[in-house]
């Protein structure tokens, strides 16, 4: 027991003299980008299989590109990293039969109806800068981008993790906000997020060289027709917010071919039998 005598607490009064009173609101919201993630998502033994069919195609990856949205150029500018086109059936099945739960959990009811996927390699001092990914799709405000991440283990490189950018609505507009949350790139997970949301993937090392220490990924494009919705009761509606972000990130005209060689390919139905759901919730007694 303290040997202080108890005396009751007055409130102190912070008046103007130490917080001078303002005209108007000064404050803008930041607005997180919703994203979606999952572990062990194709398994130990198809993710397995799936890197050492990249390490076996070390040869066929060549310099990941970006397109400039207002010239139209094709550049290295700001990117570091080899890539591979690619399509995959079961990947593609996969992909269905989570999506139903993605949009549920980000809040997006566009038809989504095709993909367009390349295997990328980060090694030393691979990176790519702040961008959104409005130059893979033709509607950025109804597009996902979801990466798949795989590795050796134990990890041969550091870093390369990715930052997805809040999102800061200020003076009828929208930008990058400085905030984001970083993703660290854990094998067999995959994480999901809105195609027109800045991110980046910081710089990685790779001491030991080797193309097989190095980080991979399956990144994919989801897009297809009709305008994003938001869940009713979302206040902040945030879909459109990031479309009007990326805008000038967005080509000024259609692009027939990516950039990276990538080929779009039809998005199955998701299976009835392995689609996901979310678990009812508990209800007390």
């Amino acid at each position: 027991m303290s040997g202080y005598a108890m005396e009751s607490a007055t409130p102190a009064e912070i008046g103007t003299q130490a917080l001078p009173p303002s005209d108007q609101w000064s404050t803008a919201p930041v607005v997180p980008a919703p994203v979606c993630r999952f572990e062990n998502f194709l398994g130990a033994e198809r993710a397995a299989t799936l890197l050492s069919y990249a390490t076996s195609r070390e040869a066929d990856f060549y310099a990941g590109t970006v397109l400039d949205p207002l010239s139209g150029q094709v550049s290295h500018k700001g990117r570091s990293s080899l890539v591979l086109p690619v399509t995959s059936s079961v990947f593609s099945a996969h992909l269905a039969d989570c999506l139903p739960l993605v949009q549920e959990v980000l809040g997006h009811r566009a038809a989504l109806t095709q993909t367009l996927t390349v295997l990328t390699s980060h090694g030393e001092g691979g990176h790519y800068g702040i961008h959104t990914d409005a130059s893979r799709v033709r509607d950025v405000g109804t597009a996902l981008s979801a990466v798949y991440y795989l590795h050796r283990k134990p990890r041969g490189f550091g870093g390369g993790q990715l930052r997805l950018y809040d999102t800061l609505l200020a003076d009828g507009g929208a930008r990058p906000a400085e905030s984001y949350r970083t993703i660290e790139p854990e094998h067999d997970t995959i994480v999901f997020f809105p195609a027109g949301a800045f991110h980046e993937v910081v710089p990685s090392t790779c001491p030991s060289g080797h193309f097989a220490d190095h980080r991979f990924t399956l990144t994919t494009w989801i897009s297809g027709t009709g305008a994003a919705a938001t869940v009713p009761d979302d206040p902040f509606r945030i879909w459109p917010w990031l479309a009007h972000a990326a805008e000038r990130t967005r080509p000024l005209a259609d692009v027939e071919h990516d950039h990276d060689g990538a080929s779009p390919i039809a998005l199955p139905a998701a299976d009835p039998a392995t689609r996901l759901t979310l678990p009812a919730p508990r209800r007390t007694p």
